[in-house]
C-alpha cells in the first residue's frame, strides 16, 4: 500500500483552513472513493482527474484508490481539490517523485486548480484568502495562471502559476521549476493616487443643493450615515454616487479586507479593483439574505460587500420592512453574523449608509409647483415604512428640494470640486485618526464623553433640543459625533454652539417628529 499527502486549503467564510489531501493506493477491485465531507463538485472530480491523467500520458492506477480530505469534519467545496488529488495519485503510484517536504509531515507547498479533461488548469474562486493564510506560514502556492494576479495581491513572492498539469509535475520534480509571479501593478487613478484623484464624477457637476453637498462632505469626513429626502430628479442619486470620490484612500490593510470579502462572494474578486472603495446600490426588491448574507454557503451580502465603502439604498421606503430592520445591528457593530444549519460565519460590515427617499408616495409633497394629491394618511403610511429605530441610527437626514431654474443657468462645474473637498476631508480624517484611532462615526460612548466636549452655550442648546424634540439617548450621542466632525472640518479643538447647532439642523426628521409625520419640506414648524 502506498500513501501520499498533498496540501491545499478549504474556504469557510473568511477563513481558509489547511486541508491534507491523502491518497492511498491498494490492491483490489477498481474503486475510486473520496471521503471527508466532499460536496458534489468534489465527488465529480474523480472523472476529471481520470481523464486529465490519461490525456497527459500518465497511467491511471488499477485497484482501490482512496482519497481522504482531512480534517474529515470540515465541508469541502469547489474544484480546487482536483490538482492535489491528481498529484497525490501520481506521487503514490511512483510516476513522479518529489522532495520529502511536499508529501511528508512538513508542508512546504500548496496546490490549487480545477482540471480540464486534457489536463489544463482552470481558475477557482477564493484563492486570495488561501494565499493570505499560506503567506503567513511561508508556504509556496501553485495556482492556475488565471488566478495568479489574485494570489499575488497578498503573496507575490510565493506564487507559482501553471497552465497545465504537466507544468506542475515538472515543477514538483525539479525538472522545470516555475518562476515566481511578478507583483501586480496598480493602475493610476486608484486609492494610491491621493484623495479625490482619478475620479470622473465631480461634486461640482451637481447643480445647487448647497446644504446637501455640505451634508455629504460632513458624512465623508466622519464616516456618518445620511438620508436624503426630496422629490424625483432633485439630485439625490448624483450626490450619493460622488461620495466614494470624497473618501480618503484605503490603507493597505483595508484594501486587503475589501478584497477578501469580494473573493468569497458570488462575483469574485477582480485584481484591477484593488484599492477602490466599494459602492453598492442594490435594488429595492433585494431580499434580506441578499442584503445581510446567507444562502446554503453563507455568502456575504451587500452590507459586507460595501465594507469600508458606501451602501446606497435608493427609494428607501420601497425596501421590505424586514430587510431594513436587518440593517440596525450592523450599523451599530460593523459586523454581521450569518448562521445556517451547516455553516456559521461572521463578516465585516463597516459600511457607510447613504439612503434616499421621496417625501410622499407621488414625490411632489412640498413642491412649489404643487400637484401632490396624497392624503395625510397616505404620507404617514409611506414614511412609516422606515421605522423609528432605524431612523434613530442614521446620523443625518436632510432635505433635497427641487433645483431652481436659475441654478441650471449657471456654468457647469461651478462650486466646490471633489478634489478640493476631498483634501479638506482627508485633513479632518487625519485629525480623527491621530486623536482617537477611528473616525467619529465609530466612537464609543466612552469616546464621545472624552472627545466630544461642548462649551456651556452648546450644552444649553443640546439640553433644550432634547427636551423640545424628544431625542433619545442614541440620537443625542449621534448629534455629538456629528458636531465633532463639523468642528474637525473647521479645525476647532472643542465643539461650540455653532457646531452643535449645525448638527441639530442636519436632522430634519427630528424637527418633523420622525418618519411618520406628514409634514413637507419648507412647511415645517420652526426649530
Amino acid at each position: 500500500m502506498a500513501v501520499a499527502r498533498v496540501a491545499c486549503r478549504a474556504q469557510v467564510g473568511l477563513h481558509a483552513p489547511l486541508v491534507h489531501v491523502e491518497v492511498s493506493l491498494a490492491s483490489g477491485l477498481p474503486v475510486f472513493c473520496i471521503v471527508g465531507l466532499p460536496a458534489m463538485v468534489v465527488k465529480e472530480s474523480k472523472e476529471r482527474v481520470r481523464a486529465a491523467l490519461l490525456n497527459s500520458h500518465f497511467e491511471f492506477p488499477a485497484g482501490r484508490i482512496t482519497v481522504s480530505l482531512a480534517p474529515a469534519d470540515l465541508p469541502k467545496e469547489g474544484g480546487r481539490f482536483d490538482l492535489p488529488i491528481a498529484l497525490g495519485i501520481l506521487l503514490a503510484s511512483g510516476q513522479i517523485r518529489a522532495p520529502a517536504d511536499t508529501c511528508g509531515t512538513r508542508v512546504a507547498r500548496e496546490f490549487y486548480g480545477e482540471l480540464g479533461l486534457t489536463g489544463e488548469l482552470k481558475p477557482v474562486r477564493g484563492l486570495l484568502l488561501a494565499a493570505a493564510h499560506a503567506a503567513r506560514h511561508g508556504h509556496e502556492l501553485v495556482v492556475p495562471c488565471a488566478n495568479a494576479a489574485e494570489a499575488c495581491v497578498v503573496a507575490p513572492a510565493q506564487v507559482r502559476a501553471a497552465g497545465h498539469l504537466l507544468e506542475v509535475c515538472a515543477h514538483l520534480t525539479g525538472a522545470v521549476p516555475l518562476s515566481p509571479c511578478p507583483p501586480p501593478q496598480r493602475s493610476p487613478g486608484r486609492g494610491d493616487a491621493g484623495p479625490g484623484r482619478g475620479v470622473t464624477l465631480d461634486l461640482a457637476d451637481v447643480r445647487g443643493q448647497l446644504q446637501a453637498k455640505r451634508a455629504l462632505i460632513i458624512a465623508a469626513a466622519g464616516g456618518h450615515s445620511l438620508l436624503m429626502i426630496g422629490p424625483p430628479g432633485s439630485g439625490k442619486s448624483m450626490l450619493a454616487q460622488r461620495l466614494p470620490g470624497l473618501l480618503p484612500p484605503l490603507t493597505q490593510a483595508e484594501a486587503l479586507e475589501v478584497a477578501a470579502v469580494a473573493a468569497v462572494s458570488a462575483a469574485g474578486f477582480t485584481p484591477q479593483c484593488l484599492g477602490q472603495r466599494p459602492f453598492r446600490a442594490p435594488h429595492h426588491t433585494a431580499s434580506a439574505a441578499a442584503m445581510v448574507g446567507g444562502g446554503a454557503r453563507a455568502r456575504p451580502g451587500e452590507i459586507s460587500l460595501a465594507h469600508h465603502g458606501v451602501l446606497f439604498l435608493d427609494e428607501l421606503p420601497e425596501f421590505e420592512r424586514g430587510v431594513l430592520e436587518a440593517l440596525r445591528e450592523p450599523l451599530e457593530t460593523g459586523v454581521v453574523a450569518v448562521s445556517r444549519a451547516a455553516v456559521q460565519t461572521q463578516y465585516p460590515a463597516a459600511f457607510q449608509l447613504i439612503a434616499a427617499m421621496n417625501p410622499c408616495p407621488c414625490g411632489r409633497l412640498g413642491d412649489p409647483s404643487g400637484g401632490c394629491r396624497c392624503t395625510p394618511a397616505e404620507v404617514q403610511r409611506y414614511r412609516g415604512r422606515v421605522s423609528a429605530p432605524l431612523l434613530d441610527r442614521l446620523d443625518m437626514h436632510v432635505e433635497v428640494p427641487r433645483v431652481a431654474a436659475s441654478d441650471f443657468d449657471a456654468a457647469l462645474g461651478g462650486g466646490q470640486t471633489t478634489l478640493s473637498a476631498a483634501a479638506c476631508i482627508a485633513g479632518a480624517r487625519t485629525v480623527q485618526l491621530e486623536r482617537q484611532q477611528r473616525c467619529n462615526a465609530r466612537l464609543t460612548d466612552a469616546g464621545v464623553q472624552r472627545w466630544c466636549t461642548v462649551d456651556e452655550a452648546g450644552k444649553r442648546l443640546l439640553e433644550a433640543t432634547m427636551q423640545r424634540r424628544g431625542l433619545s439617548g442614541r440620537a443625542r450621542q449621534r448629534v455629538l459625533r456629528l458636531a465633532r466632525t463639523i468642528a474637525d472640518l473647521d479645525g476647532a479643538a472643542s465643539i461650540s454652539a455653532a457646531h452643535l447647532g449645525e448638527a441639530v439642523m442636519l436632522r430634519c426628521l427630528d424637527r418633523d417628529g420622525g418618519a411618520t409625520a406628514p409634514s413637507a419640506p419648507g412647511d415645517r414648524p420652526p426649530a
